[in-house]
């Protein structure tokens, strides 16, 4: 074999491996991000507002869509109403709350497993107070000096 022959046979694999490689990544777009024909009626009536758009949507924004309309379909009434309230709280935000709470997410998610329960755990003990009992404790937390906040999260820590 010369070195012409190796060479294209070097560049037909290439090719034949990148266009496999292109079918693959393309059909794993459609079947992530399919056409609006494909969608079911529940989806396309969820999605209605998209209509015009949605086959010249970005793959990764039709993904993300869909998942959407597909997690909404697979919810009871109550969870629905759950959602539908907590949408209308969060476009009462303005875009500083909404930044704020989007860096409060990621924070949380950081944390070890351990560190979101003891979270969790705290904030369902929290919740478990009467209003009058957050209050004050709301108020004892506004006055305390950085260094008393301190010693009061250790004392806490400490505890568990």
């Amino acid at each position: 074999m010369n070195g012409k022959t190796l060479s294209r046979r070097a560049a037909l694999a290439l090719f034949t491996g990148g266009a496999a490689l292109l079918a693959t990544s393309a059909r794993a777009q459609s079947e992530a991000a399919p056409a609006w024909a494909d969608l079911s009626g529940e989806e396309q009536k969820l999605l209605a507002r998209h209509a015009d758009g949605w086959d010249r949507l970005p793959g990764e924004r039709r993904a993300a869509l869909l998942r959407g309309s597909r997690r909404w379909l697979a919810m009871t009434p109550q969870q629905r109403e759950l959602a539908r309230r907590r949408l209308g709280v969060w476009r009462r935000l303005t875009p500083a709350q909404r930044q704020l709470v989007r860096e409060r997410r990621r924070r949380f998610r950081a944390l070890s497993p351990a560190e979101r329960a003891r979270v969790l755990d705290n904030y369902g003990r929290y919740r478990k107070l009467s209003p009058e009992q957050r209050r004050r404790l709301r108020e004892r937390w506004r006055k305390a000096t950085p260094e008393q906040r301190q010693r009061w999260l250790e004392r806490r820590r400490n505890r568990r």
